[in-house]
């Protein structure tokens, strides 16, 4: 019987230094286009082949490309990971400086906007360039603690050799990505850093449990934010008549009276007071609230005339579904379910059933109670637009999908049958209704 290559995980159990050796020749082998001796993890292997079609280059500077001080406090500003910095402080740094470890925090684009811990590591860091700013992208840097986990959305540990960029191949490193509980998209990832001999089998199973502390913190304040909007909208809804409904400054639900609950509402990009159209509710007036806006709907809901819907899945840890009109447009961020469902309702204009979605999406035609439970969510925010009996878009809207230049790129995080399909094509199946393919 042949036995399997050695792999990374086996040797490091038996010997880390020569796991490590191992890890540069396979590495060498792989950047020079010949066949490795060693094979590496799986996770690393498919990390690697990504990196090495982005044209990676292995000496790359980090400070390449690094952001200016006054767009790093920009960012900061604007990231909901400012709220849950004291989890990560007290869970990871409080530990680091002993343990000889660094953290990094990065935006959902994979720019580091905090960097904290060992001293001696963060004088190692300044040597290569591993500072707030960076750009952290597998596709910039191959495999590593912050782009990798953004791209599979789960914890990931990447050991010294396991880098393909050479700097960081003295370091091993450990992150978790950070998710918005309320949506899953995708807010950042926090990566602890260090020496390969200072870090411990559990030390990703740490920071993971760090990430969902951090994740349970959002959620914590995102329900004390509508319960504080709720107070200040009851009176106001008591003496309404007809359909309304108080929402945060994202859209999420906080009271509603003469309506059937929803959970979110999507909103304009940018909402402003007055007569505005959205698409679950139809014509309805905006009004401010402290802390959100109260929208008083006036007609029923339907779809104006001349829309336009654009699926964008060219970045592919930022999907986004924008819809125009003659009374205005609205974006929204999607989840990476919801990036893949509607992905596949874009390939047939005579739509799918839950059935065939399951078999699409899980390989499973039989998790229908999933996939209906999803698509429930995602007519909360499409409305109209999207039918059912079977999924569909709405006949009269002109959908199009904007794609990554390369289809092996499309929606990485996806192991959807139909999905890996379609990266593999050399030209993503699609025709969009009233417009060319982006394919």
């Amino acid at each position: 019987m042949a036995h399997p290559s050695p792999t990374v995980p086996r040797l490091a159990a038996a010997d880390a230094a020569r796991a490590a050796r191992r890890l540069y020749e396979a590495r060498a082998a792989v950047l020079s286009g010949e066949r490795a001796r060693v094979v590496p993890r799986p996770v690393i292997e498919e990390s690697w082949e990504r990196a090495i079609r982005h044209g990676i280059d292995p000496e790359h500077d980090f400070r390449t490309g690094s952001l200016s001080h006054e767009e790093v406090e920009r960012r900061r500003g604007n990231s909901q990971l400012r709220y849950v910095l004291p989890v990560l402080r007290e869970g990871l740094v409080s530990v680091a400086d002993t343990a000889h470890h660094i953290m990094l925090v990065a935006d959902g684009e994979g720019r580091a906007l905090w960097r904290e811990g060992s001293s001696p590591v963060l004088r190692k860091a300044d040597e290569v360039g591993i500072e707030v700013g960076t750009d952290w992208r597998e596709d910039v840097l191959g495999p590593n603690g912050l782009g990798t986990p953004a791209v599979l959305r789960r914890p990931v540990q990447v050991f010294a050799g396991e880098h393909l960029t050479r700097s960081l191949a003295s370091f091993t490193c450990a992150g978790a990505p950070i998710t918005d509980p309320r949506d899953g998209r995708l807010i950042g990832v926090v990566d602890v850093s260090g020496p390969p001999e200072t870090m411990h089998p559990a030390t990703l199973a740490w920071v993971a449990s760090v990430a969902q502390l951090a994740e349970a913190r959002l959620r914590e304040r995102h329900r004390g934010s509508l319960d504080r909007l709720r107070s200040a909208a009851a009176p106001v809804l008591a003496r309404l008549g007809g359909r309304a409904i108080a929402v945060d400054r994202d859209g999420w639900t906080a009271a509603i009276t003469g309506m059937p609950y929803t959970d979110r509402v999507a909103l304009p990009k940018s909402p402003a007071a007055g007569r505005r159209w959205l698409p679950a509710l139809g014509v309805c007036s905006l009004e401010p609230l402290a802390g959100g806006w109260l929208i008083r709907a006036a007609v029923e809901p339907e779809p104006p005339a001349a829309t336009r819907i654009v699926l964008d899945l060219a970045r592919p840890h930022r999907c986004s579904l924008t819809v125009s009109g003659r009374s205005g447009s609205w974006t929204r961020e999607l989840s990476p379910r919801h990036a893949e469902l509607l992905y596949l309702l874009a390939l047939r204009d005579t739509g799918r059933s839950a059935a065939g979605l399951a078999g699409e999406v899980f390989g499973d035609p039989s998790r229908t109670v999933t996939v209906r439970a999803e698509m429930s969510r995602i007519r909360r925010y499409l409305g109209a637009f999207l039918e059912h009996r079977p999924y569909r878009f709405h006949a009269d809207a002109e959908v199009e999908v904007v794609l990554p230049d390369d289809p092996r790129a499309l929606l990485p995080h996806s192991t959807a049958p139909a999905v890996a399909e379609g990266r593999m094509s050399v030209r993503v199946p699609y025709k969009a209704r009233g417009a060319a393919s982006s394919a």
